[in-house]
């Protein structure tokens, strides 16, 4: 069974910097004095992901860009990231003194559909003769994040010896021992999900967008950012808007039933055109009656016209034969 794990990986969900400076994701003991810093800043809780007034746009529709080349500028980048989507933000991280690139951006698209595109094709993609890596907004959606100057972070180079696992591009490997389950539970570092393990070259999986308004709406709130909350109430304004209109459909179909019309649709073309109409159902026998009666109606005057037109051959044919009477009449004199 530990045989058939050997090219099994895992992806982290959460961020521990115990465990992310393991190759497995069980050790119990930091290896080094940056992980042991990571640890007490996200102990002591020295670090607010979301607390960089830098941060602008969706989280879930933003991409973490890195091992850019120092000679890629704004429009290089966003000509090479345009070409999976419509790019509405960017930022390209620059050295607050020399302005020199740090070597990664933010990357915002327009929709979610289109920064999983990019999140799934751009990966190892070559710009200015570098091989980039793509990862989605982990500052803002991964639980726990620390960041690499706090001796967090995920990847690495060798020469560094600073490596980070549980990343895209360095995951867990599947672990061959033993596994701690007491002592991961009692440092709430997440155990490996032992039988669910992935390949190499599955892509995991980005976190997706809230499902329900109010959690949407809760997660605004707690960025507390001026973008949130011009989105908030936009969403607040438009769906107001449509509830208006409902409203406004709803009262133009009462009074169109209260006025006479020529043309009267059947029930089934008013359910279908007003969908917001609520007491259809009542209306429908008052409406069986009036189509009842107005094919009475018509009828009735079908009937009328069958009975004119009768009278009126009959009388022409009274006259003709008359006419031929008299006509016969003054031959026999002459």
């Amino acid at each position: 069974m530990r045989g058939s794990n050997v090219s099994k990986v895992f992806y982290s969900r959460s961020y521990h910097p115990i465990q992310a400076g393991s190759i497995d994701g069980t050790d119990i003991l930091p290896h080094d004095r940056a992980v042991y810093r990571a640890h007490l800043c996200s102990s002591a809780g020295l670090y607010d992901p979301h607390g960089d007034r830098k941060l602008v746009g969706d989280p879930y529709c933003t991409l973490f860009v890195g091992r850019l080349s120092p000679s890629t500028d704004e429009e290089s980048l966003r000509k090479s990231m345009s070409e999976y989507g419509r790019v509405k933000n960017m930022r390209l991280v620059r050295h607050i003194v020399t302005g020199a690139s740090r070597g990664y951006a933010f990357v915002e698209y327009e929709t979610e559909r289109e920064m999983r595109r990019a999140y799934e094709y751009a990966h190892h993609k070559i710009i200015d003769d570098s091989k980039i890596i793509v990862d989605y907004n982990r500052q803002q959606l991964m639980p726990g994040w620390i960041p690499r100057r706090l001796g967090g972070g995920l990847g690495g180079v060798k020469e560094s010896g600073q490596l980070r696992f549980g990343g895209r591009d360095r995951p867990f490997q599947a672990p061959l021992s033993g596994i701690p389950y007491e002592d991961l539970k009692k440092l709430g570092i997440p155990p490996p999900p032992k039988g669910h393990y992935m390949t190499r070259y599955q892509v995991p999986s980005p976190p997706r967008w809230r499902s329900s308004h109010n959690s949407r709406e809760d997660s605004l709130h707690v960025h507390g950012r001026s973008d949130n909350r011009e989105e908030l109430n936009s969403r607040r304004k438009r769906r107001r808007s449509s509830s208006d209109r409902d409203d406004s459909t709803l009262r133009d179909y009462k009074n169109r039933e209260d006025t006479p019309h020529r043309h009267r649709r059947t029930p089934d073309e008013d359910v279908s055109t007003h969908k917001g109409y609520k007491n259809m159902e009542d209306s429908l026998p008052r409406r069986r009656t009036r189509d009842r009666e107005d094919r009475h109606l018509r009828r009735k005057r079908s009937d009328d016209r069958d009975d004119s037109s009768h009278r009126d051959h009959r009388s022409h044919t009274e006259y003709s034969h008359q006419h031929k009477k008299q006509s016969a009449s003054r031959d026999y004199t002459s």
